[in-house]
């Protein structure tokens, strides 16, 4: 299976993960909510889906995510901290209102190797 996609960044990320797995909670939470007819539920499966577009986000700033496009074969690596902070052409940096101008300086953080 590992075969299937070729040599290619899919970007699995610890912020991508974590967001789909609280997305999908929320999903399943909406779909036993209106097969129980249980309005509530509908409301807080809602939420929880949009939770975890914000938790996806807070993750992507802290690191955990990855900038647009692709990256180098040696960074795919999921459990890889993204040392950068503030990525010159990613959506979600620019949200968050962070320095575009700061995003090409690379600063590695402790335990973390150096990009190259």
């Amino acid at each position: 299976m590992s075969g299937m996609h070729g040599d290619c960044d899919l970007g699995h990320t610890v912020a991508g993960w974590t967001g789909c797995g609280v997305a999908l909670a929320g999903a399943a939470t909406i779909g036993v909510s209106v097969c129980a007819a249980w309005l509530p539920g509908v409301w807080l499966g809602a939420g929880t889906v949009a939770a975890a577009g914000l938790i996806t986000w807070a993750l992507h700033l802290m690191g955990w995510g990855k900038p647009s496009g692709p990256r180098p074969a040696d960074q795919w690596d999921w459990r890889l901290r993204d040392p950068m902070t503030a990525h010159a052409d990613c959506l979600a940096c620019r949200l968050a209102g962070g320095p575009v101008g700061a995003a090409r300086r690379r600063v590695p953080q402790p335990g973390i190797m150096p990009i190259r």
